[in-house]
């Protein structure tokens, strides 16, 4: 038995950092853990997907749709364009953040500003976690992947490893205080 997890967000949003920081906790409680990531036009503003999987034994990274048991989405849009990755039952954890598309932004596309009403009711287990702002009250808007992994670890349970030990050797060192009460208080607001 495995667990699925796809992170999913824009360029340049922690979504990788967040998905090595939870691989090295993973892999440390004694796990075989897989990762795979997608960068797309991250430097752009584009989509950047990872893809996790841990259990007794995992043999790929990949996750195929209706696979995903858990999708961490850093943005609304990232979260519907993630969900035929999401398996009947699967769970997601968002930030409550827009962040406007060039095409939004030039007026040729409309951003579905209803993304969380439509989640809820085709998921049902949506946890919307205000990260970027916590992020922003802490002093660092950088700092929201942290606090979405806070709500996520809180989400799987995952307690019998040293966060701070693991996120302290993660992140700049000028930074260790703010993303360390981001992940407090993303575990908290679950």
């Amino acid at each position: 038995m495995t667990t699925n997890i796809l992170l999913t967000g824009v360029g340049g949003q922690g979504t990788i950092l967040t998905t090595k920081i939870l691989s090295s906790a993973l892999a440390q409680l004694g796990y075989d853990v897989k990762m795979s990531e997608i960068h797309g036009m991250s430097q752009r503003g584009g989509t950047v997907n990872t893809q996790l999987k841990y259990g007794e034994k995992v043999y790929a990274p990949n996750i195929g749709e209706g696979e995903a048991d858990i999708i961490v989405a850093f943005e609304k849009v990232e979260a519907l364009r993630a969900l035929p990755y999401l398996k009947k039952g699967g769970s997601i954890v968002m930030d409550e953040r827009e962040i406007y598309s060039m095409p939004v932004l030039t007026g040729d596309a409309v951003y579905p500003h209803d993304a969380e009403k439509e989640l809820t009711e085709l998921v049902g287990k949506v946890t919307v976690i205000p990260a970027s702002k916590i992020a922003e009250e802490l002093g660092s808007i950088k700092a929201q992947n942290i606090c979405l992994l806070g709500a996520l670890v809180k989400q799987l349970g995952l307690t019998e490893t040293d966060w701070e030990k693991l996120i302290s050797e993660s992140v700049p060192a000028k930074t260790i205080d703010i993303n360390l009460a981001a992940f407090k208080r993303g575990y908290e607001y679950v």
